[in-house]
């Protein structure tokens, strides 16, 4: 069933597919490899040139879809899109590079290792970054030569089905991306038919480590992005105002659902009520509303249970010496809205610190010296992304070295793009999604030994 956020009414009925009809689909991603993978990677990229086209193409629609199904204001939805063609793009360019074959120095005539396709791959999405994230796992498995199923969350049931649609292009076989909406009790089945090689998961670290547990029964190779509670660490000598920019757009993309979204804003002492005045001053500008008008700056929170859990952890923030700096007004009517909050002097046994906050909910924390602001970010049990805002060379580079992540943003926004690896360590993940790492996840690095 797909509700519509703003209005909290249902949209339309989706029926899950049954077993049955489940193993067809498998099947017929499977059918498709044979062709698929003994395709050319010039030949791919013909196809993902294509596919890039008709998104868009059909850009509109497929922003109005996330904006109705998962309330994504419809200028953010259609830069998704527009990354997600990127993406295809920029595969269709540079896989060749990233599949070379690679030759190694041995006791051989000649020793190398060659990249091949696994077979088909299992995608299991969430509703945040319906598009996006369904491209990052799609396109690099793709024009590495396997063919993929999409498990999309059933929030967004239009929407996968029309990311699926995106691929019926001229030179495309048929089924080398198929949808399968199931529901989840169905996942551990699919995860264990042996005709899926491999699983690519994108959401909650409880969810994450059940399908690792699956998926290594099985033998089956598994990436990972789980959840975030990313730091961003700000120093007295940072451009401060650039800094609250950029602070407050990555805390509200996507009305603050991002895994990689700045959660903790660690503050130097001697600038934290300055810095924490700023952040509340862009805060107040933003705009809630309707996710179909271009005015818009943060639509609803795609669920009621998502909302409801968001204000339960501000209220234990709040109930153990949080403090309220600033809180927005909500639309009035039945959406599921929560307004843009902003808590000062957050301690690391306080909720909104320890737990991942998936909405527009910013937590500012201060931090006598570099020392501490290092040790506050390392103090989690996710290891996303982190930032660092200074221009202190060993401040920066002590920050590179030592803050426990995936990746690092020096005076700048954490963000995935496709030319670079993207990823966590410890709850936040297994595995890198994207850049030439990104494509040899579901590949058999195979070596070859010739005398």
């Amino acid at each position: 069933m797909a509700t519509n956020p703003f209005t909290g009414s249902v949209i339309e009925q989706y029926p899950a597919l049954n077993a049955e009809q489940a193993s067809e689909r498998i099947g017929d991603a499977r059918n498709a490899f044979a062709q698929w993978s003994n395709t050319s990677i010039a030949e791919r990229a013909k196809v993902l040139r294509a596919v890039a086209t008709n998104m868009r193409e059909n850009k509109q629609h497929l922003a109005q879809l996330m904006a109705l199904e998962m309330g994504k204001p419809i200028k953010e939805g259609e830069a998704e899109v527009e990354k997600a063609a990127g993406c295809a793009e920029h595969y269709a360019e540079h896989a060749h590079a990233y599949l070379a074959s690679q030759t190694l120095p041995s006791d051989a005539s000649h020793s190398y290792i060659c990249y091949q396709p696994l077979g088909t791959l299992l995608g299991i999405l969430p509703w945040n970054a319906p598009v996006w994230l369904a491209f990052r796992y799609l396109v690099p498995a793709l024009m590495a030569g396997n063919t993929c199923v999409i498990k999309h969350d059933p929030n967004v049931p239009a929407s996968a089905q029309a990311i699926v649609d995106a691929f019926m292009v001229p030179g495309a076989p048929a089924n080398i991306v198929v949808n399968l909406p199931i529901n989840t009790p169905q996942i551990e089945a699919v995860i264990r038919d042996p005709r899926i090689v491999g699983v690519s998961f994108t959401g909650s670290s409880v969810a994450g480590r059940k399908v690792a547990a699956i998926a290594g029964s099985e033998i089956k190779p598994v990436v990972l992005e789980l959840g975030g509670s990313d730091p961003c660490i700000v120093m007295a000598d940072a451009d401060l105002d650039k800094a609250a920019d950029i602070a407050t757009l990555s805390r509200i993309i996507n009305a603050g659902q991002s895994c990689i979204a700045a959660k903790r804003i660690i503050v130097e002492a001697s600038v934290y009520e300055d810095f924490t005045e700023r952040l509340r001053q862009r805060l107040a500008k933003l705009t809630l509303g309707d996710p179909l008008q271009r005015e818009t700056d943060i639509g609803p929170l795609a669920r009621a249970d998502l909302r409801d859990n968001l204000a339960s952890q501000v209220t234990q923030t709040l109930d153990a010496g949080a403090r309220c700096v600033f809180q927005s007004e909500v639309p009035a009517g039945d959406g599921f809205f929560y307004p843009v909050t902003l808590l000062a002097d957050v301690s690391p046994d306080m909720c909104a610190f320890r737990e991942e906050t998936f909405g527009p909910v910013m937590v500012v924390t201060a931090a006598e010296n570099i020392d501490q602001a290092l040790q506050l970010a390392n103090d989690t049990d996710y290891g996303l992304g982190a930032a660092i805002w200074s221009s202190n060379a060993d401040y920066i580079q002590r920050a590179i070295n030592e803050l426990q992540a995936g990746q690092v943003a020096v005076n700048g926004i954490v963000k995935t793009d496709s030319r670079l690896p993207s990823g966590g360590i410890k709850g936040s993940g297994i595995g890198r999604e994207l850049g030439p790492q990104g494509i040899r996840e579901f590949v058999n690095a195979k070596q070859v030994w010739i005398k």
